[in-house]
């Protein structure tokens, strides 16, 4: 990129006396990849663009929905159906065509995180699940690259950066340190379930992209071994500052064959889960009788007319065990998966032979599948 031809479009950062020139030239060589283009990385991706960083990745299987409209700012009803990953690349690439944007239509796993980050000088997580969350954080570890989190629900979200030392280049944290053990899977809701405040994406994604770009060009100081949480509805802010958890870096693979053969899924769920995956669900429900459960609540979308279901919302769950008959296998399902795998523990613990499973995914996994099917 020749900087003498481009400085009127980084002119007003140029400016900065703390940034200057050589900021702007190290913005230009830097490789930056951002797990995720949905709320966070939908906030991020544009002002790393416009700032101007050389090269940016982008890692995303999914497609926008008509629900992901009210907070991933890069897509219009126009993309819908369309390929996250490719339609934010085509959004930055108008923002700012003196960039190289590079875009994987994949889902990262342990089996190509290495291939995927190892060609990067820095990585965002936009991530919206705890499995991606550890597994990307360590990989990081392994591959020494610093990770910029970043995390929302409801109406809190936090910011955070991990694997980078501190100014005496003694000390490095990492999510392991934040979160030592994997919260329960079922003992909270995703965003997907919850609920999101649209614009707390944007203020978190945007928080990210500022760690990065400060990072790359070594300016200010970054958010090392601290963690910024925000609430949108008391516009508040608290830090807590992050020590090394030896117990829990211990759980780390030492290399990348232990990294490739670690079950990040498994880790973050109960081994006791009875997943059932959507295709195994729908050859399940064509071939055996089964009784299949909705424990979404009564006011959730979409209305299931695909197969024969019956609603019991998780907040009554408990006290409709009891008469719930048996006899036939069960599949519960909702919104993502949590729930059900909640409802699931619960009855297996009054009937221990219960024949019971939880819709892997949830209904939003199938109903991507059965898509995929029709139009096949």
């Amino acid at each position: 990129m020749n900087l003498t031809k481009t400085n009127n479009r980084y002119q007003k950062q140029i400016l900065l006396k703390a940034f200057g020139q050589l900021a702007q030239e190290k913005l230009s060589a830097a490789k930056l990849l951002v797990i995720g283009a949905g709320g966070l990385g939908c906030a991020a991706l544009p002002y790393l663009a416009a700032a101007g960083v050389g090269t940016i990745g982008i890692v995303d299987f999914d497609v926008v929905e008509i629900s992901n409209l009210q907070r991933q700012v890069l897509y219009t009803v126009n993309d819908l159906g369309k390929s996250k990953a490719a339609t934010a690349s085509a959004r930055l690439s108008a923002l700012n065509p003196e960039i190289k944007i590079d875009i994987y239509d994949v889902q990262i796993n342990n089996k190509n995180a290495f291939a995927l980050i190892s060609d990067y000088d820095l990585v965002i997580d936009g991530s919206d699940n705890y499995a991606t969350r550890y597994l990307v954080n360590d990989a990081c570890v392994l591959l020494n690259k610093p990770l910029v989190y970043g995390a929302v629900s409801c109406f809190e979200g936090q910011v955070g950066v991990f694997n980078l030392a501190n100014f005496a280049g003694l000390i490095k944290t990492n999510y392991r340190d934040l979160f030592p053990q994997p919260p329960d899977a079922t003992a909270g809701l995703s965003c997907n379930e919850a609920g999101v405040l649209g614009v707390l994406p944007g203020i978190i994604g945007t928080m990210q992209a500022t760690e990065a770009i400060k990072i790359i060009t070594e300016i200010g100081k970054p958010l090392s071994h601290t963690i910024i949480s925000y609430n949108a509805l008391e516009n508040s802010f608290y830090d807590f500052t992050l020590s090394p958890n030896e117990k829990a870096n211990a759980l780390i693979p030492k290399d990348q064959a232990g990294f490739e053969n670690f079950n990040y899924d498994w880790f973050c769920n109960s081994p006791a889960s009875f997943d059932i995956t959507a295709e195994a669900f729908d050859t399940l429900r064509l071939h055996e009788v089964v009784t299949i459960i909705d424990v979404r609540e009564k006011d959730e979308w979409p209305m299931i007319d695909e197969f024969p279901v019956s609603q019991i919302p998780f907040s009554e769950f408990e006290k409709s065990i009891l008469s719930m008959s048996t006899k036939n296998k069960i599949v519960v399902v909702c919104q993502t998966g949590n729930r059900s795998l909640k409802a699931v523990k619960l009855l297996k613990e009054i009937f221990p032979k219960c024949d019971v499973y939880s819709l892997q995914g949830g209904l939003e996994t199938w109903y991507r599948n059965h898509k995929k099917k029709i139009d096949a």
